[in-house]
């Protein structure tokens, strides 16, 4: 198909992904593949859901859209799901990178103040303020001037701590950089950045758009780290699939967001609310308890059968959010498309890192089939590299 319609935005696969059945995908030429991917962490109940098709379908047959000038029993009956209990009030978005805008628009709103902290290798969006928020330099290209007030400081650095003063209006934060390379926070140090937000009157904001919804092994990454953000946001896995970001916000903060303040059109429509209410009570302490189970095994294969091999520098992640970093002598690129031909889908990183995030819901048997396969090939591209 003639895809010069299209603007060259993204380097696309040879083939279109036209059905899926629980952890499985089927392409346009009836290939099957074992998704590594669940949609970029977007699908963690995987394809066809009984329970998210039905409550969509039922939405559908009552109203798709509704404009946010109504009250909407769907969006805070989501809300409520959301902050679990805790004084938080929710705005939704249609997305993560809009989710991260309303959280630097609230954080200077509220403050008064306009200086941001970011990391190098984080990544927030593609819009302007989210982008300007992102320490990936590519990413930015081309598009300056960008949002003024941003400074930015190394992870997992203590002397990063030095940076948090009180002239900023918030910090912004992973809790594992996804995008980045997969790396994840050192506790300590995560702690000491939570600690010196707080004591010196500065935002702390934890992007949760890919490490949220249980993926890696909590409801919300930061909850492992006992970390207390006074700002956090999510996407991706909310809705499991259809378009929604939210961000959640202490209480306190709603004195700063007031009518008019924000908005959207679409966002929190009735169809994404009904997909995300259904996602939320899934998340149950039981399923996650199931995901960290899984999840051990994984780590366990992980470290004495592919962190060893003399093409991999490193295994990185938490939860089901693994990057394996290879050798630059083998392209992450590479990798993918071999592993495409055995039928297993897996995603890229920085620091050439071959990114896994599958459906929270796949087996152990299909998740170390799936690490299995990738060994495999390691080792024998191993052998050519090393040739």
């Amino acid at each position: 198909m003639n895809e010069e319609v299209l603007f060259p935005t993204y380097q696309r696969f040879p083939f279109a992904i036209e059905s899926g059945q629980g952890v499985q995908l089927t392409d346009d030429h009836g290939q099957t593949y074992l998704d590594f991917t669940a949609g970029i962490g977007v699908c963690n109940l995987g394809y066809q859901v009984p329970t998210l098709q039905a409550a969509v379908k039922a939405q559908l047959d009552q109203i798709w859209h509704t404009s946010n000038l109504y009250q909407n029993h769907l969006q805070t009956e989501v809300a409520q799901l959301l902050v679990n209990g805790e004084d938080r009030c929710v705005f939704f978005a249609n997305s993560g990178t809009e989710a991260n805008e309303a959280a630097l628009k609230l954080a200077r709103k509220f403050t008064g103040k306009s200086a941001i902290l970011a990391f190098e290798h984080g990544f927030h969006g593609r819009t302007y303020g989210a982008m300007s928020m992102t320490g990936n330099p590519h990413i930015q290209a081309g598009y300056a001037p960008l949002v003024p007030g941003v400074q930015f400081a190394t992870y997992n650095d203590p002397a990063a701590l030095d940076q948090i003063t009180p002239d900023l209006a918030a910090v912004i934060l992973e809790v594992v950089q996804g995008e980045g390379g997969v790396f994840v926070g050192e506790p300590a140090w995560l702690a000491a950045v939570n600690q010196a937000c707080h004591e010196q009157g500065v935002l702390l904001i934890i992007d949760e758009v890919q490490t949220g919804m249980g993926r890696t092994g909590y409801r919300l990454a930061f909850e492992g780290y006992g970390l207390d953000p006074d700002i956090y946001t999510v996407a991706k896995g909310l809705a499991n699939g259809l378009p929604v970001g939210a961000m959640v916000g202490k209480k306190q903060l709603a004195t700063a967001f007031g009518p008019g303040s924000h908005g959207s059109t679409f966002a929190g429509n009735p169809v994404s609310m009904a997909a995300a209410k259904v996602v939320l009570q899934t998340l149950t302490p039981d399923f996650l308890t199931a995901v960290q189970a899984k999840a051990d095994q994984v780590w366990a294969y992980l470290q004495t059968e592919i962190a060893p091999l003399p093409v991999v520098n490193q295994v990185t992640g938490k939860g089901l959010m693994i990057g394996i970093h290879l050798a630059e002598s083998l392209p992450v690129a590479k990798v993918i498309t071999a592993l495409q031909a055995e039928q297993l889908l897996t995603l890229s990183a920085g620091d050439n890192t071959l990114r896994l995030l599958p459906p929270l819901v796949m087996t152990s048997t299909d998740l170390l089939a799936g690490l299995t396969t990738i060994k495999h090939l390691l080792v024998k591209l191993s052998s050519e590299v090393m040739a």
